[in-house]
């Protein structure tokens, strides 16, 4: 049974008087049951520590519950818990407490368990105090370089934490002048075609005040296209808004036909066809896929243009849809001097699929080239005639899309790309 004077012996003048302590002094926790050894450590230690007495296991751990512990000397032999059971549980309030175990009665189990919870040091008693203040100091050592280390830790962790912000600061900033510069390349080809079917209005109209007849229907036709066009500029703008705020992309359908059919009237007016042969073939029976509108034809569109665009020879361009059946073998689509294939990770290699291909008999691309195509701003038109953003819009889009693509191309014979999506063939 405990007296009055050791329960007085809980409270120590160190802990009745912080005031009069040294901010950087260290706290040392000291469990014995016994009052001699607790007296003995507090005198020895209160030159350079805050030193802290507890009885029992249970006194010790509300102790360290509410103040920070540096170090604990421990009794392993006490009433109630035992002092392995007393560093088990301070360990858990605080994985980098070091401890000093001391015993009158050692045996190879206790040494055991005292290893196994990363004990500093084990001293028997009756101990002599150069040992003990070594085994301390040692202790103390060892939680100091703790600390430094996990202070270290932290400072590394933040300094990664604001590199990693850093680059993705940078990140956003490269995205968003892309984004800008893919918006007026994309926007460019509705308003080209805007301007093409204006030009078509103007000569009808000439300086006639009145239309009549056919002059009036094409007029309004033109100008129904003409709004089909505008709509296609805002809704181009809704998706790069969509995707400089991080919004998801919403689930969506569009028919493969529909798609053709637009981009046809898209590219009929355009200068691009002009002077070469365009020729569209539709599926024979329609499908749908789980792609934007706009950004399949987007993707159409770049491709297309790429391939007007690929020589100023007189050239034939065909646009051809089909269902494929069974899913790609992409071990097939070896990459080398004549092929790519493009998100062949994020692919939905699903069956059935849509293939739309784009053919060119032009000249090719040559094997040097091929690897850079889908660079930003690589081109190889005359210097102001291309911006090098076409088919870097391409890959972005057919990742968002989940979608794959195929380029085989050789120098001399044409080039040929062929996007493939995940596809649903119901009719309407």
């Amino acid at each position: 049974m405990s007296t009055a004077t050791d329960q007085l012996e809980t409270f120590p003048i160190t802990e009745a008087l912080p005031v009069f302590l040294p901010a950087h002094k260290p706290t040392l926790l000291v469990v014995d049951d016994e009052q001699g050894p607790r007296l003995s450590l507090q005198v020895i230690f209160d030159d350079r520590y805050n030193v802290v007495l507890a009885e029992d296991g249970p006194s010790a751990l509300e102790i360290a519950k509410n103040k920070r512990i540096d170090v604990a000397v421990l009794d392993i032999r006490m009433g109630g818990m035992s002092g392995i059971e007393v560093l088990e549980r301070l360990r858990y309030l605080d994985p980098d407490i070091e401890a000093v175990m001391m015993t009158a009665f050692e045996t190879t189990e206790t040494i055991r368990q005292a290893l196994r919870l990363r004990a500093c040091d084990y001293i028997n008693k009756p101990f002599d105090i150069a040992t003990m203040r070594a085994a301390v100091a040692g202790a103390m050592e060892r939680r100091s370089l703790a600390s430094e280390l996990r202070h270290n830790g932290e400072k590394l962790q933040e300094l990664q934490r604001e590199l990693q912000q850093t680059k993705v600061e940078e990140e956003i900033v490269k995205t968003r002048g892309e984004i800008y510069a893919s918006i007026i390349h994309d926007i460019n080809g509705p308003l080209t075609v805007i301007s093409g079917l204006l030009q078509i209005i103007n000569q009808r109209m000439g300086d006639g005040t009145q239309l009549l007849g056919e002059d009036l229907e094409l007029v309004k036709d033109r100008l129904k296209r003409i709004t089909r066009q505008i709509t296609n500029c805002i809704e181009i703008s809704r998706r790069y808004l969509s995707f400089l705020r991080q919004n998801p992309a919403e689930n969506s359908r569009v028919w493969a036909n529909q798609i053709l059919g637009d981009l046809g009237e898209l590219l009929r007016v355009h200068p691009s066809t002009k002077n070469n042969q365009l020729l569209i073939h539709p599926l024979p029976q329609d499908a749908a896929a789980p792609v934007n509108g706009t950004d399949l034809i987007q993707i159409l569109l770049n491709l297309t243009l790429n391939a007007l665009q690929c020589t100023l020879q007189y050239h034939r361009v065909e646009i051809r849809g089909q269902l494929v059946e069974h899913p790609l073998d992409l071990a097939v689509f070896t990459d080398g001097p004549e092929d790519r294939f493009i998100n062949r990770d994020g692919f939905t290699n699903i069956c059935p699929l849509l293939a739309v291909s784009v053919q060119d008999n032009g000249p090719g691309i040559p094997p040097e080239i091929m690897p850079k195509i889908f660079e930003p701003y690589f081109t190889t038109q005359p210097r102001n005639q291309g911006t090098g953003l076409g088919l870097c819009i391409v890959n972005r889009l057919l990742r968002e899309s989940r979608g794959g693509l195929h380029v085989h191309s050789k120098v001399g014979q044409g080039t040929v790309f062929t996007a493939y999506f995940a596809a649903h063939p119901t009719s309407r």
